[in-house]
């Protein structure tokens, strides 16, 4: 069964949908200065909620170039996955697996075969493809046939698309984040509606 990642949680509704609705990883923007960014205090809050209700969703911080100093200090006891987002190289991979003692996920934007090749050498323990940070929309998915590791699929995933591309595909996981919302906020019904169309497919 692929599972299923939603990103850019802000708000206890957020949380308490993706709880109902059983998905395996939420997601919180934990580097200042994007859209759906959020601070210590919201995040504690949020994970609060995790545990209220019992979910069984792991909890992936993504940060963008941030200061290990800030994982370790802030965000690592409390997450179960560390997202790096930004220009990261296996060395700094290496270290925050090392520190903090948890699996990372390093994400690549594809533009073309060499970005796969880098994916491809990835020590991170899980390797994200996507089109950007948060653009919302896909790449030329035929650049994936020559990847030889499970992966997480992003970019431009809605309710319409992501059985087609889990047919064709087969990643590890899908991740979805501004398919899921309306007027710059997570929707219940959208958010409903992926993680049907996900199971579906399988």
């Amino acid at each position: 069964m692929t599972k299923i990642k939603f990103c850019g949680m802000r708000n206890p509704s957020d949380i308490i949908t993706a709880s109902a609705l059983g998905v395996d990883y939420v997601g919180f923007i934990l580097t200042q200065g994007f859209r759906r960014s959020i601070g210590l205090g919201t995040f504690c809050e949020l994970v609060s909620y995790l545990d209220d209700h019992r979910s069984y969703a792991k909890k992936v911080g993504v940060f963008v170039d941030e200061p290990i100093e800030n994982i370790m200090e802030y965000y690592a006891e409390a997450l179960d996955i560390i997202q790096l987002h930004g220009n990261e190289d296996n060395d700094q991979i290496k270290m925050i697996r090392q520190l903090t003692g948890k699996p990372v996920i390093k994400s690549f934007t594809v533009t073309s075969e060499y970005d796969l090749q880098l994916a491809q050498l990835s020590s991170a323990d899980y390797i994200l493809l996507d089109s950007g940070k948060g653009t919302g929309k896909t790449f030329d998915h035929t650049l994936i046939k020559s990847l030889q590791r499970p992966f997480f699929l992003a970019g431009g995933l809605t309710s319409e698309n992501v059985g087609k591309a889990i047919k064709t595909l087969h990643p590890f996981a899908v991740d979805a984040s501004s398919s899921l919302e309306t007027d710059g906020k997570k929707d219940k019904t959208k958010m409903a509606a992926f993680a049907a169309a996900v199971r579906k497919e399988g």
